[in-house]
């Protein structure tokens, strides 16, 4: 049996446990490995970070110390926030439908962001009053509380339905995410995107969003493509998807839809062209077979926003 099939059935099954996320996160962590904060991940984390500060630079209204972030999607390591603390922006909300952060995490990003300062490998330009506040409390993490530690970097962290926040209108100036749409089902993403319209600033507010539209069971699998999913049917893949870790398969022409319908402007796309002959080689069910193929195709990708006053 494919590996991929395994992980999946295991998913599904966890999926309807009590406390399904910690089980996963367990399951993950120790028998996938696909949740420790290896080189590969932080560094990842860092190539989205320097994309979303260069889209910042290039359309914000504001000095840094004085912009408001919201992240969507914290998952178990606030690799993002604490790399906007260190660039020098004001203050970070960042949240998460799962309270899946952990003080043990925040202390392995922290040691983590000192060790790639000291090498030199941070693509993106780091304050040195925040480098030596984070080597400071380096030192002094033992006896405090997530929320705490947290906030000696400018961060509260919320769990919550990101389709109503407690946030006022208006009030956030860059909004961000990076492998998360796809893990929202499409009616949950239009509110949550109408939420973020809400929020963000009106003059001069910006979003940057990373869009991985590739199957994440390939991570997992080198057996099959990153397209592998496109060739199930809806009903079927409603049987395979789990609500831990659901894949809603949009491709990029249906979030551009989605922007179109809230009237949320698109000022950047930076994509990735994908592999084309990969698809042609997969046999797609029907419901894709009707797009370009050039639509199908693209697989990870960046969507740039900026909002003004009419």
């Amino acid at each position: 049996m494919s590996k991929w099939i395994i992980k999946a059935v295991v998913q599904k099954f966890i999926s309807f446990l009590p406390f399904k996320h910690r089980i996963n996160f367990l399951f993950q962590k120790y028998v996938t490995k696909g949740v420790q904060l290896s080189d590969e991940y932080f560094d990842d984390r860092l190539i989205h970070l320097g994309k979303h500060y260069s889209f910042y630079q290039a359309y914000r209204t504001k000095e840094l110390e004085a912009t408001k972030v919201l992240e969507l999607g914290t998952g178990w390591y606030p690799t993002i926030p604490i790399g906007l603390f260190l660039a020098g922006f004001g203050k970070m909300y960042t949240i998460d439908i799962s309270n899946l952060l952990e003080v043990e995490g925040v202390k392995e990003v922290i040691e983590r962001y000192i060790s790639y300062a000291d090498k030199g490998l941070l693509a993106f330009p780091v304050q040195t009053g925040r480098l030596e506040a984070l080597r400071q409390l380096a030192q002094t993490t033992e006896n405090l509380s997530l929320e705490a530690l947290l906030a000696k970097m400018n961060i509260t962290y919320i769990v919550g339905d990101a389709r109503r926040m407690n946030l006022e209108d208006n009030s956030i100036d860059f909004i961000t995410s990076n492998n998360t749409f796809e893990h929202v089902y499409p009616q949950i993403l239009e509110d949550i995107l109408a939420e973020f319209k809400r929020v963000n600033s009106a003059d001069g507010g910006v979003m940057s969003h990373f869009i991985d539209m590739s199957d994440h069971f390939a991570h997992f699998d080198k057996k099959i493509t990153i397209y592998n999913f496109l060739k199930f049917s809806e009903t079927q893949w409603n049987l395979i998807d789990n609500t831990i870790q659901p894949q809603n398969r949009w491709r990029i022409n249906q979030y551009q839809k989605l922007y179109e319908k809230l009237e949320i402007p698109i000022v950047k796309e930076d994509h990735r062209a994908g592999r084309i002959e990969e698809v042609k080689a997969l046999s797609l069910h029907e419901d894709f077979q009707k797009l370009p193929i050039e639509v199908v195709a693209v697989s990870h990708g960046y969507i740039v926003s900026k909002f003004s006053q009419n």
